[in-house]
């Protein structure tokens, strides 16, 4: 509760104002009154309800509905963790021409067509990659119930690269549909594919590294981001970073087929040598096309180095799926044996498996304690409040979900752009982390596009359509909406990760479903006024106006940012 009350004082007391630099928190603390939990790896044996379907759902689902809650209540702990892991073989189709116009025309792709496999075409390039971003966000939006987008997510973010400094939008794709496609996968096998691809070659400058101009970008990044970390215990050097540089030397871009290629006369066939870190390693320079095969060599030096690449990737995937925050008792008990098992084979499945099933996840200190990111804002909004999106046709379906991605990236989460090859701020920036996701632009951004989504819409497309909640339709899917009492706790349950005060319920409830009265008859009557007469305007408008007003004092608490 402590920890709880913390973040909800950020929320609302302690906002950073817009603009303040980062390094001017770097000497603040984490309170340490804040409880981290207790617990293990070993599986969860406790309660299952919908306390903890709920948790489970909002760290590894983009949104839920009351539906979802249902649907995985009525199964054990461990078979629910076990469908959700278990994502469709099928890779989703891919985006489509959704962005002709009466004005211009896609001369290569039909309206409805994917331009994946098409020719390249730079007079659409921004076209096509706004399709990219409202296809990835059509993807979150689905009513999946299975990890792949906050998986696929989560590696977007650890193998940073940005859509916009990519010509080719099929590149974007292409290098997207490899994080999705192996976002329950071998680690390993996805670094040295990550490595040789092609927006990554483009985006870390891999593409111009040669023998007579060795480029340290991606080497870099390689190991201080990607694989071993910058803790104590990782000690490469820089003359590691060089030596590796010198390695990565002859990947190439075929444009033609938007390929990746190994060009030996570009490649330093010397030996690399590395610190005593890497026990001394030599790297053999190799001739001809055998050179990449050296590529393969840096890889399996590094994750020789197995308790440092497994503890980073699973810090990481700590901080992205529970808390921010590792202490000793975390690190001994969590961290280190999660990454002794993820070393054996680096495989992710059984890595998040055991994390989601372990009752440290379940602890009730690790449910509620996260800030929303942007993301999670927008995508938990639009499914718990049944938000309709269009079917048809392709242009106003492709215009709706990128206004979704819009609002997320306007609220401060650019999906196909972090701000920089470390990813999002808010997942490794010490001390704030997600605290940074809140500033004095973004908070009310959050609540004015959601309030929006309720009140007006938010338009898209070309003939003044928008996105809006069905307000009613919402309030139906409770047990009892003429109950004020029950429709107030029920909605509160679906929308919050915690309850709040019953002196709030009773302000809230007086304030907007009873328009200022103290009976509930006055609710009460309303609804069932309106359920008797559901073409009177005038009912209808006093039911919406009552909802709205109910409904929006909830979105501006500082629980609705929690998850």
């Amino acid at each position: 509760m402590q920890r709880r009350q913390f973040i909800a004082d950020v929320l609302t007391e302690k906002v950073p104002p817009k603009a303040i630099p980062a390094e001017q928190f770097q000497n603040q603390k984490v309170p340490d009154h804040l409880d981290l939990g207790t617990g293990s790896i070993v599986n969860y044996t406790g309660p299952w309800g919908e306390t903890q379907v709920k948790h489970l759902l909002r760290r590894t689902l983009c949104g839920f509905s009351r539906t979802d809650i249902d649907f995985f209540k009525a199964m054990s702990m461990s078979d629910a963790v076990d469908y959700i892991m278990n994502i469709p073989a099928t890779a989703p189709d891919p985006p489509v021409n959704g962005y002709n116009t009466p004005t211009l025309t896609d001369p290569d792709i039909p309206a409805g067509a994917t331009w994946v496999n098409g020719p390249d075409n730079n007079d659409f390039a921004a076209q096509r990659k706004a399709s990219l971003y409202a296809w990835n966000m059509q993807l979150m939006l689905a009513p999946d119930r299975h990890i792949r987008e906050k998986m696929t997510l989560f590696l977007h973010n650890h193998f940073a690269t940005e859509v916009e400094s990519v010509a080719s939008p099929i590149i974007a794709y292409n290098h997207h549909k490899m994080l999705r496609d192996n976002c329950l996968g071998n680690f390993k096998t996805l670094v040295k594919s990550v490595t040789i691809d092609v927006a990554m070659l483009i985006y870390l400058n891999g593409y111009v590294n040669t023998k007579t101009a060795p480029d340290e970008n991606y080497a870099r990044e390689l190991m201080e981001l990607f694989t071993l970390g910058k803790s104590a215990e990782s000690q490469y050097t820089e003359d590691d970073v060089k030596a590796a540089a010198r390695v990565l030397t002859g990947w190439r871009i075929n444009y033609a087929a938007l390929s990746s290629f190994f060009n030996p006369t570009d490649h330093d066939q010397t030996n690399k040598t590395f610190s005593s870190f890497f026990n001394n390693t030599v790297i053999t320079g190799k001739t001809s096309f055998n050179g990449a095969l050296e590529t393969d060599d840096l890889i399996n030096m590094i994750f020789a180095k197995d308790d440092v690449v497994a503890r980073h990737v699973v810090r990481k995937l700590y901080r992205t799926f529970v808390y921010y925050v590792i202490d000793s008792n975390i690190e001994n008990n969590i961290i280190i044996p999660l990454a002794n098992d993820f070393k054996q084979n680096w495989e992710l499945k059984p890595l998040v498996t055991a994390l989601l099933k372990s009752e440290h996840f379940y602890d009730s200190n690790n449910m509620g304690c996260n800030i929303k990111s942007p993301i999670d804002v927008m995508t938990s909004f639009a499914k718990n409040f049944k938000l309709e999106f269009p079917s048809t046709p392709v242009e106003d379906v492709q215009a709706a979900y990128y206004m979704m991605w819009a609002a997320a990236s306007v609220t401060g989460q650019t999906w196909g752009n972090p701000p920089n090859v470390a990813g999002w701020p808010a997942y490794y920036q010490t001390p704030q982390y997600y605290q940074l996701w809140l500033n004095s632009d973004t908070l009310p951004k959050r609540i004015q596009y959601t309030v929006a989504l309720m009140y007006i819409g938010l338009p898209y497309g070309r003939a003044g359509k928008k996105l809006q909640v069905d307000l009613i339709a919402f309030a139906q899917q409770f047990s009892d909406p003429s109950d004020p009492n029950k429709l107030i706790q029920e909605c509160i349950d679906l929308l919050y990760a915690m309850d709040i005060s019953t002196t709030q319920k009773t302000s809230l409830k007086q304030s907007t479903l009873l328009f200022g009265q103290t009976n509930d008859v006055y609710w009460t009557n309303a609804w069932n006024d309106y359920l008797a007469n559901p073409t009177d305007t005038i009912k209808k408008t006093t039911v919406i106006n009552c909802l709205g007003m109910m409904l929006k004092y909830l979105l501006d608490l500082a629980e609705n940012q929690l998850s």
